[in-house]
């Protein structure tokens, strides 16, 4: 679906430099810090900046050279844009009529409904989860085969965080589909993605499967001590700690039966970009 190979963009104090996949049938999450490169990679896919090298293709085929037909397969929700304020629902229907052959006023409005979104009610009323959830409604509206969701989740209290994830649960019930998304909540991410790019200073750090990170990654908690009988063959990244040392593995299973008496925490999401993003010894 999506395919970054060595993609550069160069601003003044800022450089991306990555590649990224998103193969058909996935939820791909990419996770970093704010400014890390998120937005800049999103922007990208979309064409919506001009890259200095490598090559970024969206169905097979440049992202430059996509027809408006193949942009109407792309759902997009990013964290810097909007509907007008002085829209209300009843008023931006007829204008994603307008735009997408396959808009369904069906299936929007009851997802509005669904979403207790006030139809009547002008967006700039709206609260900025109110917001996120009609950006995201209609990104779902017209039977896209690609969704770009950059932060779809910001701003929503948990049980309206559960409803979004549920909808994008049931979107890619449909085969042929694909999800990248980025999210600051490691459990969304983690709750619905295959895998996850890990980006920092415009570099991907990490990509694995999210199956992989929660069942096969640690953190050791080692004294000085332990540490200096430790096995480091298997260690990703040491944090030195005033007890000892923090040791980021993707081998927890070999520490915990080779060595019984170390504290060992599952890995997650927040784990692994505390370690891999923070600087260690």
């Amino acid at each position: 679906m999506i395919r970054l190979d060595n993609v550069v963009k160069q601003y003044d104090k800022f450089r991306l430099d990555c590649s990224l996949q998103v193969p058909e049938g996935r939820v791909t999450g990419l996770i970093g810090r704010n400014g890390a490169g998120k937005s800049t990679a999103f922007k990208t896919m979309l064409g919506l900046i001009e890259i200095e090298g490598g090559t970024v293709e969206v169905f097979g085929k440049a992202a430059k050279n996509l027809t408006a037909k193949d942009r109407e397969q792309i759902g997009v929700v990013l964290a810097d844009s909007g509907f007008s304020g002085y829209l209300r629902i009843k008023d931006l229907m007829p204008v994603l009529d307008t735009l997408y052959t396959d808009f369904s006023r069906e299936q929007f409005m009851a997802g509005c409904e669904r979403m207790e979104l006030p139809i009547n009610k002008k967006i700039r009323e709206f609260s900025t989860g109110m917001k996120r959830k009609l950006q995201i409604l209609a990104a779902l509206s017209h039977n896209a085969r690609l969704l770009i969701l950059d932060e779809p989740t910001a701003g929503l209290d948990v049980v309206a965080r559960d409803e979004l994830l549920n909808l994008l649960r049931e979107y890619m019930e449909t085969e042929g589909r694909s999800i990248l998304i980025s999210s600051h909540i490691s459990s969304d991410l983690e709750g619905i993605c295959d895998d996850v790019y890990l980006i920092e200073n415009g570099r991907m750090l990490l990509h694995e499967d999210t199956d992989v990170l929660l069942n096969e990654y640690g953190l050791l908690k080692v004294t000085f001590e332990q540490f200096a009988m430790l096995d480091q063959r298997y260690l990703l990244r040491k944090k030195k700690e005033s007890f000892g040392y923090s040791c980021l593995t993707n081998k927890r299973q070999f520490y915990q039966d080779n060595f019984p008496s170390v504290v060992i925490e599952r890995g997650d999401i927040d784990k692994v970009i505390l370690m891999l993003t923070t600087s260690g010894e």
